[in-house]
């Protein structure tokens, strides 16, 4: 049984991990830290890689630096982000690697449910 400190700890922790997933919830965002794993890139670079308006691209960055998982410095009139902690790349790994094991699941299934005598060029029609 968790004591009263205990668990205010553990419920800060699952706000902690919840904001993150948040921040992290939705595609343009995880396709910005993707693009970061190889190192900084400039605002401009990441525009065009993600084909974004710079407006989007900008609201993105913001909840990306907000959860402190990218942080950026001037250089000039650029702005340069970078991954904060590369920790959050292997989560991302992870869920990668969860999602291709889950993905090859669920086609075995789909192998076992097809009707017995069809050839996949017949399941496929």
């Amino acid at each position: 049984m968790y004591g009263l400190k205990e668990r205010a700890m553990q419920d800060s922790l699952r706000r902690f991990k919840a904001d993150i997933f948040q921040a992290l919830a939705h595609p343009t965002r995880l396709a910005i830290i993707e693009n970061l794993e190889q190192g900084e890139l400039s605002a401009g670079e990441l525009q065009e890689k993600l084909s974004v308006e710079q407006a989007n691209l900008s609201q993105h960055l913001a909840v990306l630096r907000t959860k402190q998982l990218v942080v950026n410095r001037k250089a000039g009139n650029q702005v340069f982000y970078s991954v904060r902690d590369p920790i959050i790349l292997k989560v991302l790994a992870l869920m990668r690697r969860y999602f291709y094991t889950h993905l090859q699941e669920a086609m075995e299934l789909l192998g076992e449910m097809a009707p017995q005598g069809e050839s996949e060029s017949e399941v496929n029609s």
